[in-house]
């Protein structure tokens, strides 16, 4: 009879490699956010100050670095949630989440289509639903529950009010990139209970002339 054996314990990284490992994610992320498809393993090695051959020996291609800073922002969104759950104040604790969530996809421009270069991107989309959806739920119940929600309000609304104020921050970007901070706060208002003061709006709408702009950029993206 052959005696059990068991799998070693995997090898924990050496302070300098965990640290190497740390700044090509977060390189990673700031690249994909703003640049998109057209960042490659060597802009990343430059961005993080370490040899294109470092990177490579952490991952072996494009795709595995788009998983992981996938993965690290799914655990940030569970987290934020989380948060937003055990906040002393409901309603707070809502907010928080819908700006964290804005806030999130503003920044993130290019991550949308970096990600849809992964074989299994539906796949990851539902395991992040499943993990994200009853803690969303929750803070939404307890909303309701201490009255500083609309009743009408479900969690799907949620998700649909932040692509929202996604489309005005993807359409702004290049002229007001923080004009979708005035928008968030308009729905929250919208959404919220009867007895919660109304926040005041911040920044100021857009002007014509940098919707002109906006138009213009947008008109010059399609055309590419």
């Amino acid at each position: 009879m052959n005696p059990v054996t068991t799998a070693p314990p995997p090898r924990r990284l050496r302070a300098d490699a965990a640290r190497n490992q740390q700044r090509i994610i977060a390189a990673a992320r700031e690249l994909f956010a703003d640049r998109g498809l057209e960042v490659t393993l060597d802009d990343v090695a430059e961005k993080a100050g370490v040899g294109v051959g470092t990177v490579y020996r952490r991952f072996a291609n494009k795709q595995e670095l788009i998983s992981e800073v996938f993965d690290q922002m799914v655990t940030e969104l569970a987290q934020a949630v989380d948060t937003a759950l055990h906040h002393s104040d409901p309603w707070e604790g809502l907010v928080g989440l819908f700006e964290y969530s804005c806030r999130h996809m503003a920044v993130n421009r290019g991550f949308g289509e970096v990600i849809l270069e992964l074989h299994d991107t539906m796949d990851r989309f539902a395991c992040m639903k499943e993990r994200i959806r009853p803690g969303m739920q929750a803070v939404i119940t307890r909303a309701h529950q201490a009255g500083v929600l609309q009743p009408d309000v479900e969690a799907g609304d949620f998700f649909a009010l932040v692509n929202m104020v996604d489309g005005v921050a993807g359409f702004a970007r290049t002229v007001n990139p923080d004009v979708w901070r005035r928008y968030s706060t308009l729905l929250l208002n919208a959404i919220r209970g009867d007895d919660v003061a109304r926040m005041p709006l911040s920044p100021a709408p857009m002007t014509d002339d940098e919707v002109e702009l906006a138009k213009e950029a947008a008109y010059a993206a399609r055309k590419r």
